[in-house]
């Protein structure tokens, strides 16, 4: 399969080796649904803290991502090409089920911004919002789905929310994972 992989190495220049051992693994990836479009790698050392994050691009706008911190960088991309299987069995009768409304009806890109704790000494008479340190335009998709479907979208990505559109209800619905394990969520009334 000739899928773009790209791997991008922060704070430390990665052995050729490594490199091709991470695209060889994702490219080890037999997912027959959905569809991978596209990878990235991104693999980070901090002193000795070695973390592989890995992103799918896959048909029908899904995303998976997964991100494994440890001592050890082979280590550390094995795991979290496991998490990605992992998620994707479980939740793959999901997604096979038939066509599900709305399904990418009206997604609207939101830009999305990063902040450093720094945020908090920005003075509060000021007339401005503080300057994110990173902007990413186009990041966050906002789409209509069921809260089912949110709570799958949450399982497949690191984030620690789902911003979306309920399409039962029609308004604007936060879901989040609870420190306990569990879901809440929150219907933002216009």
């Amino acid at each position: 399969m000739n899928l773009p992989i790209t791997v991008t190495v922060r704070h430390e220049s990665v052995t050729d080796s490594l490199r091709e051992y991470a695209q060889k693994k994702i490219e080890g990836l037999h997912l027959d649904y959905p569809r991978i479009i596209e990878a990235k790698a991104i693999l980070d050392v901090q002193k000795n803290r070695h973390i592989a994050e890995i992103i799918l691009f896959c048909a029908n706008h899904i995303t998976i991502e997964a991100h494994t911190e440890g001592q050890d960088m082979y280590a550390a991309i094995d795991e979290t090409i496991d998490k990605i299987a992992r998620r994707m069995r479980k939740h793959k009768t999901r997604l096979m089920k038939k066509k599900r409304p709305h399904r990418n009806d009206s997604i609207r890109h939101l830009d999305e911004r990063y902040f450093r704790e720094e945020i908090i000494d920005h003075p509060e008479e000021s007339e401005a919002d503080p300057e994110p340190f990173l902007v990413h335009p186009e990041k966050y998709r906002l789409k209509t789905m069921y809260k089912e479907d949110a709570v799958m979208e949450l399982e497949l990505s690191e984030r620690p929310f789902v911003l979306y559109k309920s399409a039962r209800r029609g308004c604007l619905t936060i879901l989040y994972r609870r420190k306990d394990g569990e879901y809440g969520a929150i219907d933002v009334k216009e």
